[in-house]
């Protein structure tokens, strides 16, 4: 059988970067494996991070979601049949940060794809530098995403003491108690908190097998209600100085709240490609060889006109 681990996240938590660590430990190991990237827009800009990892042992594939979870569905199960004819021993799923996880539950229960398939893990990554202030439709992706568990992850915890971590675990368990859920995290007991730069081999192989839990809460359908959506820039062309301030005074600004990171890359004025990730709490700048020329600015109930006194949003 082939083993599916799904590394889950609210946006901006930092999964494409575990998966890159996660990744290689499997190929270090001499297995063979694929990437399945599973993103609620139409345009994927996190898949240019796993390039590197591509080769013989290491396919990757990508599934278009935000047209509702039948359409998704489809899509999902015809990819995961072509998959399981391609001699892959493990499939690693990045979903957005916008995901019903019973989706993929479901789809391994059905026939054929559950002859080919078994779950493996699901991971679930959560930023440190969680904002308090998260909405009842935010709380309640952090916890769907959290429920189904076999280890948390925070991400960022150099830059925060363990007293911010114990309030982020603090506000999981708010967070699950809200969906109805009777399941409540330790931060010694079921979460990692080291620097994944630091992770040996036998930490990746804990994680490996991990496992999962099928939990049970109120389900509610803000993926399905538009909720969450994303902004589109294509072609700007700014000095980083001003690209920062734009993203620093947007982030800064009440009336674009709603925004919980933006990503992407673009040309400098200076000619340099670069990458985009910034969230409330960093903006990281970073040169690259390759370049979409599209900035995506994704959250809750965004306020286009709002974003266009920064952006000039699609």
């Amino acid at each position: 059988m082939i083993k599916i681990d799904l590394i889950t996240g609210f946006l901006g938590s930092g999964k494409t970067t575990f998966i890159k660590y996660y990744a290689k430990h499997f190929l270090d190991a001499g297995h063979r494996i694929c990437i399945l990237e599973n993103d609620f827009g139409a345009i994927n800009v996190d898949r240019v991070l796993l390039q590197d990892l591509l080769g013989e042992d290491c396919g990757m594939e990508m599934i278009v979601g935000g047209d509702g979870s039948e359409a998704h569905q489809r899509r999902m199960r015809t990819k995961l049949i072509a998959m399981a004819m391609s001699g892959y021993e493990r499939i690693i799923v990045e979903p957005s940060g916008i995901f019903d996880v019973d989706e993929l539950f479901d789809l391994l229960y059905d026939e054929p794809i559950d002859h080919w398939y078994e779950m493996g893990n699901v991971i679930t990554i959560v930023d440190t530098g969680l904002p308090d202030d998260l909405s009842d439709e935010s709380d309640y992706l952090l916890a769907s995403e959290c429920a189904y568990a076999g280890r948390l992850i925070l991400s960022r915890t150099q830059l925060h003491d363990d007293l911010v971590q114990e309030k982020v675990i603090d506000h999981i368990n708010s967070a699950m108690e809200k969906i109805g859920s009777r399941r409540r995290f330790s931060l010694k007991e079921d979460t990692e908190t080291a620097n994944w730069d630091d992770l040996t081999p036998a930490d990746f192989e804990r994680l490996s097998e991990c496992g999962y839990v099928r939990d049970s809460f109120v389900k509610q359908q803000v993926v399905e209600n538009g909720h969450f959506s994303s902004l589109f820039c294509y072609y700007l062309e700014l000095d980083e100085k001003d690209l920062t301030d734009r993203i620093e005074a947007l982030f800064r600004d009440p009336e674009c709240a709603g925004v919980f990171r933006i990503k992407g890359y673009m040309h400098t004025k200076e000619g340099r490609l670069i990458r985009i990730n910034a969230t409330r709490e960093a903006v990281e700048i970073t040169d690259c060889d390759e370049v979409q020329d599209v900035l995506i600015l994704i959250g809750e109930a965004l306020d286009a006109s709002a974003i266009r006194r920064y952006f000039p949003v699609q």
